[in-house]
């Protein structure tokens, strides 16, 4: 009976096909799933398949699931070129969607009303080629005097040259991949967020939470071994019309993941380049710790991260990671006194179960994480501008250098009539983020004695939400509390 029960959590957890498994759409671009991805977590928990933890990854059963999911949206077509065995089979759907938020509160201290987004979704295939395009354009009202962007993105004022007092935000957003598929091998173009480790808030080289940058992946896998290899555009500048962002920041990265039944092992390292490119760090086989000492250190900057993953009993997993971006010694790394010792540590657990609620599927979980990061990890130094930063955000740990955070949620999700379901979950966290040199990601680094956290206020925020997803609507309301003040309302339409 279980099995039947993930059979049909699997087949009933994406309305619509998508080419790849990916990270959260946590600040634009959101869809009629609420936490797609922590779902995709807690049916790993709960599973009895290997375990993979590299975002995004290809969906093996994109294609052959394309007709059941796709054949109801808007435009579907199919057809083949040929016939019999030497036929070449394509498809396309697209799908319109619209969607109207309210914000309120949060960090920016505005309101946001009415915010409207309309745009496009296509999906299709030719042969071992897949591809899928999120495209809206976004309209706000917004109530400060000087807005500022809510997604940490670029944004218009438009009205400005008036007197009319019309004045909004205007922007627009994408994701996207083109991938090209072979039996144990995945080549892509993407505008995607990389995602790396067992850990879902706190994972530590590469996050959900960072903002998406154009990349170019080569995924191999080859049974229980994946090997992922990545070149990625990062901008500079937090705003993207600087013309610091007229210098080049380049990211090279690999991923070596080993999923064994229960036990999953990884490794990620990372490489980033500041006006100099180097395309042969692309090649999966060249070991970036080693091959960054023959460049010139003032323009380069490395990192190396180990996770762990095991999963107990199909309900429970254990899991963890360390980063480290800088070391001078292993001696000085354990006494850890000075800044020239810049790491990160993660440690989280994620429980779950799935119930048979009167023939409709219960999913009941919770997970939490702990996470510590040193400061000055993450930066480089003054000389340069290779911090591991795109926008001024980190491609790590949310929280950024010299930060320690507890992240703990509840949720549960019912499945209703059809593919309908209702989410709801609860989520805390305590934070603490340093104030002195060394705790913010554009901090020239220089080798000091640190102060982790020090004198740092607890900052404590409990933030409510519930979700409501059917064929073509969906409708979610988050609501914070305590020092994380804010409201959000969303009600969106797809076709």
């Amino acid at each position: 009976m279980k099995n039947l029960l993930l059979a049909f959590l699997l087949l009933a957890s994406i309305v619509w096909s998508q080419s790849v498994i990916g990270s959260e759409h946590n600040r634009n671009l959101r869809t009629l799933d609420y936490l797609p991805m922590l779902l995709d977590y807690h049916r790993q928990t709960v599973g009895t398949d290997r375990q993979f933890f590299t975002y995004p990854r290809r969906n093996y059963n994109f294609v052959r699931d394309f007709a059941n999911k796709e054949s109801g949206a808007m435009v579907y077509y199919a057809d083949s070129i040929g016939a019999g065995k030497d036929a070449h089979r394509f498809a396309i759907a697209a799908s319109p969607m619209v969607g109207l938020d309210y914000r309120g509160g949060g960090a920016l201290g505005d309101t946001i009303w009415p915010g409207i987004d309309g745009g496009l979704y296509l999906r299709g295939y030719a042969d071992s080629l897949d591809f899928d395009l999120d495209a809206r354009m976004y309209a706000e009202q917004h109530s400060a005097k000087k807005p500022k962007s809510f997604d940490g993105e670029v944004f218009d004022v438009q009205g400005l040259e008036t007197d009319a007092g019309d004045d909004y935000v205007s922007y627009a957003r994408y994701r996207a991949h083109l991938g090209l598929n072979y039996a144990w091998a995945r080549i892509s173009l993407a505008r995607d967020v990389l995602h790396w480790g067992p850990g879902y808030y706190n994972n530590l080289a590469f996050n959900q939470f960072a903002l998406p940058y154009n990349m170019l992946n080569l995924d191999f896998t080859f049974g229980p071994l994946r090997v992922f290899s990545v070149y990625a555009d990062l901008r500079v500048n937090s705003w993207s019309y600087s013309k610091d962002n007229l210098n080049d920041r380049n990211l090279y990265a690999h991923r070596y993941e080993l999923a064994l039944g229960n036990l999953t092992v990884g490794m990620s390292e990372l490489q980033v380049l500041y006006n100099e490119n180097k395309p042969w760090l692309f090649v999966p086989i060249v070991p970036l710790f080693i091959e960054k000492g023959n460049y010139t250190e003032h323009v380069n900057n490395g990192a190396l991260a180990f996770d762990l993953n095991y999963r107990l009993f199909n309900a429970v997993r254990v899991y963890g990671e360390f980063f480290l971006d800088d070391m001078s010694s292993p001696t000085s790394l354990y006494e850890n006194k000075y800044s020239n010792n810049r790491w990160a540590g993660m440690l989280g657990m994620q429980a779950g179960y799935d119930f048979n609620l009167n023939g409709h599927a219960l999913q009941l979980g919770t997970i939490a994480e702990i996470a510590r990061v040193e400061p000055y990890t993450y930066c480089h130094y003054d000389t340069a501008q290779a911090q591991m930063a795109h926008l001024g955000k980190p491609l790590g740990n949310p929280n950024g250098p010299n930060s320690l955070a507890i992240d703990w949620t509840v949720y549960s999700q019912l499945q209703l009539a059809g593919l309908s379901s209702v989410f709801v979950g609860l989520h805390n966290k305590w934070l603490w983020k340093g104030t002195d040199a060394g705790s913010d990601i554009e901090d020239p680094y220089k080798t000091v004695r640190k102060r982790f956290t020090h004198n740092a206020p607890l900052h404590y925020s409990l933030a409510p939400a519930i979700s409501y997803r059917g064929n073509h609507v969906a409708f979610t309301g988050e609501y914070g509390f305590f020092d994380d003040p804010f409201v959000t309302l969303r009600v969106m339409f797809m076709l």
